[in-house]
């Protein structure tokens, strides 16, 4: 499983997308290991007690969680790849419940290196998985589902443009911890001895999600795909509060929406996919906060990436701050690569099934 060998014909037609279940199996993840990425830890305090409080009143969810969610490994259940014609959360959650309850238990098994706990042990396992997972949905992620969606599709604009200008290495090489793009069609996971897998006229999706490390998943043999942490996560709304309030006054709310996405570097094209506005709006905006001195810009590659200086970081924020990026020539900025720790995988065990390593 270290390594996937993608023909040339399946790499052209990998595709990103957005996932609302995968990025529910993300905040499950994080509400039942306690960790989760920078700019998360509100979200995260927010939402554990409630699912603390889930998990006591349902002793089949509580022994899910415990058993079901080990470092380096999940089941099949959570982590199939989406159908070309799934468009909610609910379409592919349909998935789940339909996955056969003997099915799901002898991955969990095979997961476990052994027969699972006796409560785990019913017919409707996949019917009360999907019952944790839309709960999980509906009180952590669906609330705030349209801003992580534009999130999530500015990460996709940004690997696209990397893709056309630097190719797949360019796109993939540090997608998840462990993950680099080694040529010739070869994509190596994680650094596990495992024999290579083929992906011959496989989908091939790539998913960005609000998780810390990622996981990939399969459908043998006709689909697979990569979940990874999606960059920009603290590019999201500012701090509601007077500086927000006065800014939209002052500038009008969508320059002031503008200006408040640039705590990190982004391209047009990533704020378009973040306010909603139009490319022409959006340049125009900026063209208006460049000329006040507000905003400054920096080509990366065939990339311009626009950042906040100092007066814009204070104006945007209320607070007196450096620039988000200090323009230095010859310099890479960090927009010029994606986020993420350089650890490597671990292996789980030789029993353990290798390919849901989280």
């Amino acid at each position: 499983m270290g390594v996937w060998v993608i023909p040339a014909d399946v790499l052209a037609r990998g595709r990103f997308a957005v996932s609302p279940l995968s990025e529910t199996v993300a905040a499950l993840l994080a509400l039942a290991r306690g960790e989760t990425r920078p700019g998360r830890e509100d979200w995260l305090r927010a939402h554990a007690p409630a699912f603390r409080r889930r998990l006591a009143a349902d002793p089949f969810a509580a022994g899910f969680v415990r058993v079901a969610l080990p470092p380096r490994w999940l089941p099949d259940l959570l982590v199939t790849p989406p159908l070309p014609g799934d468009r909610t959360f609910h379409d592919e959650l349909r998935r789940v419940r339909a996955t056969p309850p003997e099915a799901a238990l002898a991955d969990l098994a095979e997961g476990l290196n052994g027969p699972p706990p006796a409560r785990l042990c019913v017919p409707d396992l996949p019917d009360r998985v999907a019952g944790l997972l839309d709960w999980v949905w509906t009180h952590t992620v669906r609330p705030e589902w349209p801003r992580l969606r534009r999130l999530f599709e500015a990460d996709i604009v940004s690997r696209a443009q990397a893709l056309g200008s630097g190719g797949w290495a360019a796109a993939l090489d540090g997608l998840r911890p462990g993950m680099r793009w080694l040529g010739d069609g070869r994509l190596r996971i994680n650094a596990n001895p495992y024999p290579p897998r083929e992906l011959s006229g496989a989908q091939l999706l790539f998913i960005p999600t609000t998780t810390p490390r990622g996981w990939v998943g399969w459908e043998e043999p006709r689909r697979y795909s990569v979940i990874y942490p999606a960059t920009g996560l603290l590019a999201g709304p500012e701090p509601a509060g007077p500086p927000g309030a006065a800014l939209g006054r002052l500038l009008g709310p969508a320059r002031a929406a503008v200006l408040g996405q640039l705590g990190s570097p982004l391209s047009t094209t990533q704020l378009v996919a973040l306010t909603g506005l139009s490319l022409g709006s959006v340049g125009g905006h900026l063209k208006v906060l460049r000329e006040a001195r507000l905003v400054h810009r920096r080509r990366s590659g065939r990339l311009v990436l626009y950042y906040r200086t100092a007066l814009g970081e204070a104006l945007a924020t209320g607070r007196e701050a450096g620039p988000a990026w200090d323009a230095v020539p010859g310099e890479p900025g960090p927009g010029d690569r994606p986020r993420g720790r350089a650890a490597g995988d671990r292996p789980r065990g030789e029993a353990a099934r290798p390919g849901r390593e989280t």
